[in-house]
């Protein structure tokens, strides 16, 4: 099995050129300044890697792919960065003011209000030009989490943050499934590769890195550690549910924290997590029989049980983002695209259509 799973994280490590081969700023517009043109709208959405789906206040669905943003208004889809930038965009945040962050892999991030378009780089104060996460605290902070460390935005300059010093990596490294069945050195420049933000709910900030995941209370980084005092690596999604809880997915399954003791749900990889309104929490994660990813709901009534109630929704190479949109549809990313799950039928907007 191990095998099978050394083969399967080389070829998303491949396919995704995220971890290994530093992709170079493809910006159409070197300018920080760009004001929105009239862009074209279609009855489909991205046809590749899709990364991360939100809602907006006002309904709309907003996709980041490696094809652009894409807004989906109920009707058809707007690419709105194919005149700004041909980044690959990883994440998507619409912050209290009502304005969109948009996080890239080598063109930094752009922030949006809804006419103009303003790109930060590391010229600007930027931890790295690498990002694939974006977070707002309480205070109303924009947090980045990027290849070199978190960046915390406060409206006028950045200030970062590296979990542990360490050297920057080369093109040279690589990842392995493999290399976490060891401890990772302490400067190893993994722990500063942020996946994922969040802040609980006495105000510490969770970060999820290639490496280690750890806790900020304001001035020092903890490492965390399960109750075995193993510490989590390559976390990839980190959430605070409804109740103040903690879940956590990465490389030892899925964890769940009430405050004081940790859960084990599943052994096997979890790639991204999610609660929706009824309190069911969703996950990506490696199939039992090597056929990919799977997307499964546990059931929140049964949260509780050592052993919850688990369903599997469909199978795919991999599966990111998950969205429960305002109408109850569950929405989700992969390789193919942008897929909807309406509790029946999996509708792929690009003209697919699987019934359960």
């Amino acid at each position: 099995m191990k095998n099978k799973r050394n083969v399967l994280y080389s070829l998303i490590i491949m396919l995704t050129g995220v971890i290994n081969f530093p992709l170079q700023a493809q910006q159409k517009n070197d300018a920080q300044d760009a004001v929105e043109t009239n862009d074209v709208s279609t009855s489909q959405g991205p046809k590749g890697i899709v990364r991360t789906i939100k809602q907006d206040r006002k309904g709309n669905i907003w996709i980041t792919s490696w094809e652009g943003v894409f807004k989906y208004d109920g009707k058809s889809f707007t690419n709105i960065t194919s005149k700004v930038s041909s980044a690959r965009f990883f994440s998507v945040l619409e912050d209290r003011k009502g304005n969109f962050w948009f996080a890239s892999i080598g063109s930094g991030v752009y922030y949006y209000n809804g006419k103009s378009f303003r790109n930060f780089t590391t010229k600007d104060g930027l931890a790295n030009d690498r990002v694939t996460n974006i977070y707002e605290d309480k205070t109303g902070n924009i947090w980045f989490g990027t290849e070199g460390g978190a960046s915390r935005y406060d409206g006028k300059s950045f200030r970062n943050f590296k979990m542990k010093e360490g050297l920057a990596h080369t093109d040279a490294d690589s990842i392995h499934v493999s290399f976490y069945q060891q401890p990772l050195p302490e400067g190893h420049w993994m722990h500063t590769d942020v996946n994922s933000i969040i802040e609980d709910k006495i105000g510490k900030l969770w970060f999820g890195t290639r490496g280690y995941a750890c806790v900020y209370d304001g001035k020092t980084f903890t490492t965390i550690t399960n109750k075995d005092g193993k510490p989590f690596a390559n976390v990839r999604s980190i959430i605070k549910d409804k109740k103040g809880n903690i879940w956590l997915g990465g490389n030892d399954g899925l964890w769940h924290y009430d405050g004081s003791i940790f859960t084990n749900f599943t052994q096997k990889f979890v790639g991204y997590i999610y609660e929706d309104k009824k309190g069911n929490i969703w996950t990506s994660s490696e199939s039992a029989n090597a056929r990919g990813w799977v997307l499964s709901r546990y059931d929140a009534k049964s949260l509780s049980n050592i052993k919850p109630t688990v369903t599997e929704i469909t199978n795919k190479p991999m599966i990111f983002g998950i969205l429960e949109d305002d109408k109850g549809n569950m929405w989700f990313g992969s390789f193919d695209g942008v897929h909807r799950y309406d509790g029946s039928t999996i509708t792929s907007f690009n003209g697919k259509e699987v019934q359960k």
